[in-house]
């Protein structure tokens, strides 16, 4: 074989080796919802700003009253803490300290504190803020609020709200939070196995993620958390929410 021909087939194969390792990276880098950059704040990501949802119809009233970590109050149930962090899609998807983060979720039986007496929720919890807390990112980008699992209530998933301001105060993001659901979710083992945490609704009636008004069309699960632990030891959620600040 001369020697143009053996370097015409030499360049063919490491052509076609390298398609894979092409396709892979491309499809890496055109994930919604994915960033490249490191955990430690340095960008060169590419991200998608995380879904708009609503903030009703039990939003918090005077969020700012509401500066902390734990926000149980008189709450009880399985021990849950929520890891969230922060990055913004117009810095290369790096994280974004300084931020300020209100969460809101209902108790284990369904209900929302600060509202109530009507309709939409009969027992009158007006005077209450449970379940309901403000913290600012640290330098990771990162708040934890110490709560409990959220329980669930007709027409909707599991979830937690989440409303995001810069520093000073201007709205950057109203979304929510889903859970991962299955047989052996957390969601599943809680509502079914949790009697002796105060859990009694079961699942029966409950809406899961692909029929949930808010959820249904997260096609990407780019609002869906990771949910791990135990009724023992309790759960701990950990999510990423992208802004553009």
């Amino acid at each position: 074989m001369d020697t143009s021909r053996k370097i015409f087939l030499r360049n063919m194969f490491i052509g076609a080796s390298s398609v894979p390792l092409i396709l892979s990276a491309c499809k890496k880098d055109s994930g919604t919802g994915s960033d490249s950059g490191s955990g430690s704040g340095s960008g060169g990501g590419s991200c998608t700003v995380s879904p708009t949802e609503t903030a009703g119809p039990f939003p918090t009233k005077t969020p700012t009253t509401l500066v902390r970590s734990d926000i149980k109050d008189d709450r009880t149930g399985v021990v849950f803490t929520a890891n969230i962090t922060i990055k913004n899609k117009n810095n290369s998807c790096a994280v974004l300290a300084g931020a300020i983060v209100d969460i809101w979720h209902c108790d284990k039986d369904g209900y929302y504190s600060e509202y109530g007496g009507t309709s939409m929720q009969t027992i009158d919890f007006t005077a209450v803020h449970f379940l309901r807390g403000r913290q600012t990112t640290d330098t990771n980008g990162l708040v934890t609020f110490k709560s409990i699992f959220p329980g669930w209530y007709q027409s909707r998933a599991t979830h937690i709200h989440v409303h995001i301001y810069t520093a000073a105060g201007t709205s950057l993001l109203v979304t929510q939070i889903a859970f991962p659901e299955g047989s052996t979710s957390a969601v599943t083992t809680v509502n079914t196995s949790g009697a002796a945490y105060g859990y009694t609704k079961g699942m029966s009636g409950y809406t899961n993620n692909a029929s949930d008004n808010v959820f249904s069309d997260d096609s990407t699960g780019a609002e869906l958390a990771t949910v791990t632990g135990s009724l023992a030891a309790g759960y701990v959620l950990t999510h990423t929410i992208y802004v553009a600040a």
